[in-house]
């Protein structure tokens, strides 16, 4: 499908992203950044990037994408589901377990589940992450809001990105923390000598992460984190970059740790408004018995 918009003297010098997100309100900001991003929006019939500033006059023509058929295959995995309603699911996701289809991993994913679960998820996406709002890596356990439809989608996006959604963290990191609470504010982007991992750069992303003590032992703290932004390995790389890298976490921490198997690292409370009733919802899950029997196992030790 086609549209077209010609830009009003009101409208001038508006981000192109912005105003289409106006004339779209049903789209949420990220997908027509991707609709841009993609080439599938002109102006004036050229290419721009999102952050172009409409002038009176311009002719903005865009093309709706048409809908890929799903081609991943359901998968009878077990879910923990906290809550279930028509618009959304709140799922709490194991540790080892893969949110959505990538290199390397085809099948097993929270997404392959997901289907065999529920037909109706949405589909704003993509078709390799159908439902997907946001997700946590392999190796982190816990809570994850999944939509059904796209309504839901957008309005649970919106909270995302308006900082909205509560969303606390436990972890173990190496060292001793000493001071009580803290913030960290510091920009994540690629690493510019390693693709593969993330990291604190000038022209990255704002990133910011509040953190409070809950323990401390001989080596160890243990803590919780809270998530003002959503980037990837974001604690991750946080904790690294103040000198306190997660346990287990061999991306981003010292190869000398306790053998876990992935980061010591746990989602335990989600929190948001319902996209349809407006309710304020709030959930939390207590850390899986791995990660209780490394505390138990550290009090005990020290």
């Amino acid at each position: 499908m086609s549209f077209q918009h010609v830009v009003a003297d009101t409208e001038a010098k508006t981000r192109i992203d912005k105003l289409m997100s106006s004339i779209n309100p049903e789209i949420s900001r990220s997908q027509i950044k991707a609709w841009i991003t993609d080439g599938n929006v002109t102006v004036n019939e050229e290419i721009v990037k999102p952050n172009y500033k409409c002038q009176s006059g311009d002719v903005i023509q865009w093309q709706i994408p048409e809908t890929v058929p799903l081609n991943l295959e359901p998968e009878s995995i077990p879910l923990d589901i906290m809550y279930e309603d028509s618009d959304l699911l709140v799922v709490n996701k194991p540790k080892g377990m893969v949110v959505h289809p990538s290199a390397g991993h085809q099948t097993g994913t929270l997404v392959h589940a997901l289907l065999a679960h529920c037909d109706d998820l949405s589909g704003i996406n993509g078709v390799e992450r159908p439902g997907i709002v946001h997700r946590i890596d392999k190796d982190t356990s816990g809570l994850l809001v999944v939509a059904k439809n796209d309504q839901a989608h957008i309005h649970l996006a919106e909270q995302l990105a308006d900082k909205q959604m509560e969303r606390k963290y436990e972890a173990l990191v190496h060292g001793v923390i000493h001071h009580e609470h803290g913030k960290i504010d510091a920009p994540i982007g690629r690493d510019p000598n390693d693709r593969q991992r993330m990291g604190i750069v000038d022209k990255g992303k704002q990133a910011v992460t509040h953190f409070r003590v809950i323990h401390r032992f001989e080596k160890f703290t243990h803590i919780e984190c809270q998530l003002e932004t959503g980037r990837t390995h974001q604690i991750r790389v946080h904790m690294r970059y103040i000198g306190y890298p997660l346990v287990g976490d061999l991306k981003y921490g010292p190869r000398k740790t306790l053998q876990i198997n992935g980061q010591a690292l746990h989602a335990k409370v989600l929190g948001f408004q319902h996209p349809r009733t407006g309710e304020r919802m709030r959930f939390e899950v207590d850390a899986p018995a791995y990660f209780n029997q490394l505390l138990d196992d550290m009090k005990n030790m020290y």
